[in-house]
């Protein structure tokens, strides 16, 4: 590609183009891969349909307020780095506050940018970055980086917002998926256990309360969770039955 005055032209990525990548997205988000998989795959389609050298994906710890780098398709050891940004600190954890993009011509001159070595070694320049909304709440921010000076046009922040809400869907459906599963590991356990209860009540002539201890004494002692005890109850019960 031609390049002008250190500028490199590009044109914005095509209809087809965006189709083509949010199709690739929608896929992931609704295939049975793992979260994992799912972010790298987003953040690897979007570096492609942006042209960007890398594109990155921080997620927010609700409990301590701080944004942590979840996927990038960058293979660079030094990007790949373990670092943590808080509410309102640098780029991401500034659009995470104000919940509005940012679009950044030099991230070496942007005041608010706080890894300029970094972008040096890795030959960052420009940068749009945008805060992946879910029910009107911020979960994270998705950054896509140039390797040269670029002016980032509304349409390809489109393009990074609806990215970034997909990825922010996909990120609460998965998180609920899993909770959704412990509360019912946990309620079935509950009725494996009051099952087990109510067998040893009947057998041994206990009350409630001494029948649970047994079962609690008996999972510590060989430590088994309680429902595999109350299940060890329940199957030979079933056996002398």
């Amino acid at each position: 590609m031609a390049h002008t005055e250190g500028n490199r032209k590009r044109g914005e990525p095509s209809y087809a183009e965006q189709i083509k990548a949010l199709s690739e997205i929608s896929k992931a988000i609704s295939s049975d891969l793992y979260l994992e998989d799912i972010l790298r795959l987003i953040v690897t389609v979007t570096a492609n349909v942006m042209d960007s050298k890398i594109c990155s994906l921080w997620l927010l710890d609700e409990r301590k307020k701080t944004f942590s780098l979840k996927a990038t398709q960058s293979m660079s050891k030094e990007y790949l780095k373990e670092r943590v940004l808080r509410m309102g600190e640098g780029v991401v954890g500034w659009v995470a506050q104000e919940r509005k993009p940012a679009k950044i011509f030099n991230v070496l001159e942007e005041p608010r940018y706080k890894e300029k070595e970094l972008a040096r070694k890795e030959g960052l320049c420009s940068m749009l970055s945008v805060p992946m909304v879910v029910r009107g709440k911020v979960i994270g921010v998705i950054n896509c980086y140039t390797s040269y000076p670029h002016h980032f046009t509304d349409t390809e922040e489109a393009i990074l917002t609806t990215v970034a809400n997909q990825a922010a869907i996909c990120i609460e459906n998965t998180e609920l998926m899993v909770k959704t599963k412990v509360i019912q590991e946990e309620l079935e356990t509950r009725k494996l256990v009051e099952r087990a209860k109510g067998i040893l009540m009947k057998e041994l002539s206990l009350n409630e309360e001494e029948a649970f201890r047994r079962i609690r004494k008996k999972s510590m002692d060989t430590r088994r969770s309680m429902r595999e005890v109350a299940e060890a109850i329940i199957l030979a019960h079933e056996i002398e039955s």
